[in-house]
């Protein structure tokens, strides 16, 4: 994968984050999608960082995305501790719809991949309602086995796509994406988590209030108790405590 384009990459605990605003994550992503190769994208949060930490081929994947995005509060509000600060979140569900917005603008083809099969048709119908004129290279649900990535990645590859977004959880999509975004030849592929739910109406977003103020993990765990327990609370906690250890200067992600 290519190196980052972006000077202000901070170095957190050992996982690289772009200081980039969406508005200037979404030039990258122009710039990227203009050059051709392929390039992943990466989302993280308190929990990914957590889940770093005993996943070498995720601590491998992470560290060489082209573009890195803060996509939780935990993880700006850790970079100002550590006196490498963030500007901003630039949260998934947010990058995702804002190039679907620029899609048929700039004449790009998405290919959508994940959540089940009836929530992934719902997205794609409210996508093309919201943004006239967009065009997918296609979409499928998350549902297959790991036996079947590379009959899907050839999917993918023969339908062309110029943005790839994959909706599975946390380390399936990244390690799907690291694994055969090579063989894809997609320009841009990101992982977007559980936004395509979100898009279908199956689970609110939170408000903006909570959104703004850092609160949009509480929200989600009153929505989905038992979905988002381990990731809002052990995770969260895991993290906040190897911060603390890393602002003494007696932690850090392992460099293998």
């Amino acid at each position: 994968m290519q190196a980052s384009l972006n000077a202000d990459r901070v170095d957190l605990m050992g996982c690289p984050v772009d200081g980039l605003t969406l508005r200037q994550t979404v030039a990258r992503v122009r710039e990227l999608v203009r050059r051709g190769e392929p390039t992943q994208h990466m989302c993280v949060n308190a929990n990914k960082v957590v889940q770093m930490h005993g996943d070498p081929e995720l601590r491998r994947i992470v560290r060489e995305s082209d573009l890195i995005s803060a996509d939780g509060a935990g993880v700006v509000l850790a970079s100002h501790l550590l006196g490498r600060p963030l500007p901003t979140r630039v949260t998934g569900v947010d990058l995702f719809m804002e190039l679907m917005r620029l899609a048929p603008l700039e004449g790009w083809r998405p290919y959508l991949i994940g959540a089940r099969p009836e929530v992934i048709e719902r997205t794609v119908g409210v996508l093309e309602e919201r943004f006239p004129g967009l065009r997918l290279a296609g979409y499928r649900d998350g549902y297959f086995k790991e036996a079947e990535d590379e009959e899907v990645a050839r999917t993918i590859r023969a339908s062309q796509a110029d943005l790839l977004f994959v909706g599975m959880p946390s380390p399936r999509k990244e390690i799907f994406l690291g694994r055969w975004l090579a063989e894809m030849e997609v320009p841009f592929a990101m992982g977007v988590g559980g936004t395509f739910d979100v898009v279908a109406g199956h689970v609110q977003r939170a408000p903006r209030w909570a959104r703004d103020s850092g609160l949009e993990w509480a929200f989600r765990l009153a929505q989905e108790p038992r979905k988002m327990w381990r990731r809002n609370v052990y995770g969260s906690t895991t993290f906040l405590y190897r911060t603390v250890r890393a602002s003494q200067g007696a932690y850090r992600l392992p460099e293998d």
